[in-house]
């Protein structure tokens, strides 16, 4: 395919700022530099940009050169593979030069320097990735992306199954770009050839399975991209469980309404966690952080089963023993698992709780039992503890008299 152009209207981030530094100290003297992959894309779908990567027809070292004289921070994070992160006033970007691939085996493949944009393009994963645009705004295109991008269609370059055993990990990568930016079925040729490769995912690691599930989970078309993983076998390879996609879709739909922004941790506990031993396994599967494992263990208690909408009364003890986050999680795991839709009133009202209510702190100290004649040691922790559930009952009393009562109540048990 010979290269298609077109131009990224509005490319003020290509024209201003540390990147067109960067450019046009990369972009002369006889050598070439594009902005390339994600950033591309998401500027033509006038989506957010977060990173963005910069490739050349500049060898590293020249790379180093240019840039160190130019008085910017070089960092050598993959030189052997071409790879150079340019540090500009605090912000990083990661500068490749171009690349052939001269032995291909996984993701450790022997590549060879050059200078042939439509050759890198081609060794890329996915059409809608292997754009490249230059300072002026010039988009190029050598594998048929811009049509891609324009039906939302991600589809492999070449020969899907030939694009997966270069690097198993694009398995889930198919299905994580499809969530974030792909529209109605997924490409079957690709699916295809993912379903024909499914046993070359138990080669990753479990960081690089979690890296990509992970970001999966928060996208917005993640729902349905579960379901066709499901339906292919997918889920029982990276999760090792049987999921639930309806709970995973309830859950969804809920954050949705409450204008939450999607958390991966909470949805994979609508997916898939059940139990106490699911929050364990997952962990190591997913090498899943202490806090984001005391999470799921959490969400995985008895409580979800129990709570429903009670008024605010009754459930401000909740709030006030589990915390703002982890009520939160169990209040939106229950309504999720309850079938009830996200536009219930009720529901909507106990959620909110933490933001009508502020949690107080036990009013009541060591010493004001002290004064009462309650010696110190284990009859004094007693005596506070029997004083705290007796102003949680009483609905957090703040005036004195009540708290004065229940003082008096506490040192004479």
């Amino acid at each position: 395919m010979t290269s298609q152009a077109t131009s990224v209207a509005g490319a003020d981030w290509l024209s201003n700022g540390a990147l067109a530094r960067l450019l046009a100290v990369l972009d002369r003297d006889g050598e070439e530099a594009r902005v390339v992959g994600g950033a591309v894309r998401n500027a033509l779908l006038k989506m957010s940009i977060a990173e963005i990567d910069v490739a050349t027809t500049a060898v590293p070292q020249d790379v180093v050169s240019r840039v160190e004289k130019a008085g910017f921070k070089a960092v050598p994070t993959g030189i052997e593979h071409g790879t150079v992160t340019v540090v500009i006033d605090g912000a990083p970007f990661e500068v490749t030069t171009l690349r052939r691939d001269v032995e291909t085996y996984g993701r450790h493949a022997k590549v060879a320097f050059g200078r042939d944009w439509k050759g890198d393009a081609e060794r890329r994963d996915f059409t809608i990735n292997a754009l490249s645009a230059t300072r002026d705004g010039t988009v190029h295109d050598y594998v048929g992306g811009l049509v891609d991008l324009a039906q939302r269609k991600v589809r492999f370059i070449g020969e899907a199954k030939t694009r997966i055993e270069e690097d198993y990990l694009r398995i889930l990568r198919f299905f994580r770009f499809h969530a974030a930016y792909g529209k109605g079925e997924l490409d079957h040729m690709g699916l295809h050839a993912c379903i024909e490769a499914r046993d070359g995912l138990e080669q990753l690691s479990r960081e690089r399975v979690r890296m990509e599930f992970m970001k999966l989970l928060v996208a917005p078309g993640a729902a349905a991209v579960l379901q066709s993983m499901a339906d292919g076998g997918f889920l029982t390879f990276v999760l090792h469980s049987v999921p639930n996609v309806v709970h995973f879709s309830a859950m969804a739909a809920i954050e949705n309404a409450l204008a939450l922004p999607a958390d991966a941790i909470r949805r994979l506990a609508a997916l898939v966690v059940m139990v106490t031993e699911d929050a364990e396994r997952l962990s190591g599967q997913l090498r899943l952080s202490n806090a984001e494992r005391m999470r799921l263990l959490s969400m995985a208690q008895v409580w979800w089963r129990r709570i429903v909408p009670v008024g605010d009364r009754l459930a401000r003890p909740w709030l006030y023993r589990l915390g703002t986050s982890h009520f939160t999680d169990r209040v939106l795991l229950a309504w999720a698992r309850w079938n009830v839709p996200p536009d219930d009133p009720q529901w909507r009202e106990l959620a909110s709780l933490p933001q009508r209510w502020s949690i107080p702190q036990f009013p009541l100290k060591a010493a004001d039992l002290m004064q009462r004649g309650v010696a110190k040691g284990p009859a004094l922790g007693a005596a506070l503890a029997v004083a705290e559930e007796a102003w949680i009952a009483a609905d957090f009393p703040s005036d004195q008299a009540s708290l004065d009562k229940i003082a008096d109540a506490a040192s004479n048990t």
